[in-house]
């Protein structure tokens, strides 16, 4: 479909914040990333590299039986990595991602890292793709390599509308059975999101992490965890549009805010941990260059994991062993 005039000053928008992006976090990314590529994404690979003697961590799928039977020893076969693999953004663009305690928003946080990791992974030739989630899943963007399709990618997370979650809220578990049921092949799932939904995500996620390997991009405020002084103030669900009117003055309403709010950091990141995602937290204050050194720092901690044969738990183990999983 032919651009039109009206086209043109929304996609400078794009345009210009990719330019800035390119030339200022990823130049600096590129600098300190000198030889790290590799474990920004590891593809699994079909060229025949070598044999060794099987390890306890190793896939049994890749013993050489005619070498075993021949040595009396069990081998495995090692491949080449392959580079290229598909990366998806499950993306959350709920009412409460438009939050943002300063002029930062969890949404402005999440699409700054968007547009880094698609632009990072689509210039060494992978693609990435996307499923949209506001009150349901609404659209997909298959997977493209090209710098164009950032653009996209970036304009229909800027200009899609916003709309209150129906009923009881946002059901993550709605995006991510959608994600199972769209992404067939092995691929590098990142769910950007502040987690706040209704309960029964958990089982979705470890599933779809025994199938592909996952990345929790957890998105939060400052003040979601505690409260400042300011007096009688009126807040409003986000999600719902449910206003209450509360005394922020009270030493012991902001003690049980806080302490409610730990309790739920708590049982968010055990949740995360026992449905086997690594786990990246950004929040609206972070710096979006120490954001993709984490990021690029757990992408190296990953690759040691399994050369290293100490895998994450739900691999060792089997099926994760989540609240609500089928066993």
């Amino acid at each position: 479909m032919p651009e039109t005039r009206a086209d043109l000053p929304a996609q400078g928008i794009e345009e210009r914040m990719l330019r800035q992006l390119e030339w200022t976090v990823l130049r600096r990314l590129d600098g300190l990333l000198q030889g790290d590529y590799r474990t920004l994404l590891r593809g699994a690979g079909v060229d025949l590299a070598d044999l060794r003697e099987y390890q306890m961590h190793d896939d049994v799928r890749h013993i050489d039986w005619n070498v075993t039977a021949r040595l009396q020893i069990p081998h495995v076969r090692q491949f080449t990595e392959d580079r290229e693999m598909t990366a998806w953004f499950l993306l959350d663009l709920s009412g409460s991602i438009d939050f943002g305690s300063t002029d930062t928003t969890k949404l402005a946080v999440s699409a700054g890292f968007v547009a880094l990791v698609a632009r990072v992974l689509t210039r060494h030739g992978n693609r990435i793709g996307a499923i949209f989630y506001g009150n349901q899943v609404d659209r997909v963007l298959p997977p493209r390599l090209s710098r164009q399709h950032v653009l996209n990618l970036m304009r229909q997370m800027r200009t899609r509308p916003r709309e209150q979650a129906q009923g009881g809220g946002t059901s993550l578990a709605d995006l991510l059975n959608a994600a199972a049921g769209t992404i067939k092949r092995r691929s590098l799932v990142l769910v950007v999101s502040d987690f706040i939904s209704q309960p029964g995500w958990e089982a979705p996620l470890a599933r779809l992490a025994q199938r592909h390997e996952v990345v929790a991009v957890r998105l939060y405020d400052p003040l979601e965890m505690e409260l400042p002084e300011l007096g009688l103030v009126t807040v409003e669900d986000a999600e719902t549009g449910e206003q209450l009117f509360i005394d922020t003055a009270d030493p012991a309403f902001r003690k049980r805010y806080a302490a409610e709010a730990e309790a739920r950091e708590a049982a968010l990141r055990e949740a995360l941990a026992h449905a086997g995602t690594d786990t990246l937290e950004l929040s609206t204050d972070d710096d979006l260059l120490d954001s993709m050194l984490r990021f690029a720092a757990m992408r190296r901690q990953r690759g040691r994991l399994k050369i290293g044969g100490r895998w994450p738990a739900h691999l060792r183990q089997g099926t994760p062993q989540v609240a609500g999983a089928p066993t």
